[in-house]
């Protein structure tokens, strides 16, 4: 039978996941009677933790809110996917400009785990493999990164001081309508209130942010995930590309996603079913072409060229050395 100890923690755990729990809820999980349920509140609360009593039908007990608990109870499942999404983080580049601290949590966590629980984390860490390699991005600063979601929150202007990619520098006051997580990198989407347009603005490059007065509204249509990878696909690039594509539009997004190129999509005729292969307008800039022949190429479908000339030589010289290759003995 559990030691009074062990159920006063338990009883913590159960607080720490939050909402309001009953005393017959409490109890009834404890295994123990109402009474002493009140008694493991009165020793939580000796304990300087915040244990509040709500009253009321669905009355009980919780934690004050915003407290920062000093045990950090995790089981073993929890602890696995808290190191998990750590180390999956720091791979993908979706951290802060402060390195150390996914390092510092791994540690935190794995020092106040029970040994035998620790050595099967770090077992898993070391036998785990990914197929990917590991890429080294330029990170947000942690407090930009919160003072921006904060502002998306509460629809407030927000003022950055920003770096674009040549280097120069500008203070654009911004409607940020939401951050994306795309590729790695962090992104800002919004209003760029001096020029009265859409923008999409990495936060890495985004040296200060300060909440301004007054609101605006979110507008509808795409969502915040939507607009960054319309943004990719319509940026100021080299070259200009237009083509007819003959296929269904998941063929043709497997190898063109959203983030490259924009699709025209046609509303099927009555009775046609919408994944019925057709000819689509698909639209895309770069700064380079040499990789898109083989992309063309990798989608096996028909397909028309009506700009640039350069694209279609390109395509030509790339048929050219596979048809050389497979004539080779």
């Amino acid at each position: 039978m559990p030691r009074p100890t062990a159920r006063v923690l338990t009883l913590l755990e159960l607080l720490q996941s939050g909402g309001t729990r009953t005393v017959a809820e409490l109890a009834d999980r404890l295994g123990v009677e109402g009474r002493t349920v009140r008694r493991y509140v009165d020793q939580l609360i000796d304990l300087d933790v915040p244990v509040e009593s709500v009253r009321g039908r669905y009355g009980g007990y919780r934690l004050a809110p915003g407290y920062r608990l000093p045990p950090l109870m995790l089981n073993d499942d929890e602890a696995l996917a808290v190191l998990l999404g750590l180390v999956a983080g720091r791979r993908a580049g979706l951290t802060t400009t402060e390195h150390t601290a996914n390092e510092t949590a791994s540690a935190k966590i794995r020092r106040v785990l029970p040994k035998h629980i620790a050595r099967r984390l770090d077992a898993l860490l070391e036998a785990l493999a990914f197929t990917d390699q590991p890429r080294e991005f330029d990170t947000p600063d942690a407090e930009v990164l919160l003072t921006i979601a904060d502002a998306v929150h509460h629809c407030r202007p927000v003022s950055i001081r920003y770096t674009d990619r040549d280097g120069r520098r500008s203070e654009r006051t911004l409607h940020a309508y939401g951050i994306v997580a795309h590729a790695g990198r962090w992104y800002v989407t919004g209003k760029d209130a001096r020029i009265d347009e859409d923008r999409t603005f990495r936060l890495d490059r985004i040296a200060d942010a300060r909440t301004l007065p007054g609101s605006f509204e979110t507008p509808e249509g795409p969502g915040p995930a939507q607009r960054v990878v319309s943004a990719f696909a319509t940026a100021e690039y080299r070259h200009e590309v237009t083509l007819r594509i003959h296929g269904t539009v998941e063929q043709i997004r497997a190898r063109l996603p959203a983030s490259v190129a924009s699709l025209e999509e046609h509303e099927p005729a009555a009775g046609q079913d919408r994944a019925t292969e057709r000819w689509l307008r698909v639209e895309l800039r770069a700064q380079r072409l040499d990789w898109l022949p083989a992309v063309l190429a990798s989608l096996d479908r028909p397909f028309v060229i009506e700009r640039p000339d350069e694209l279609r030589d390109l395509v030509t010289a790339l048929a050219d050395r596979l048809a050389s290759y497979a004539r080779q003995a």
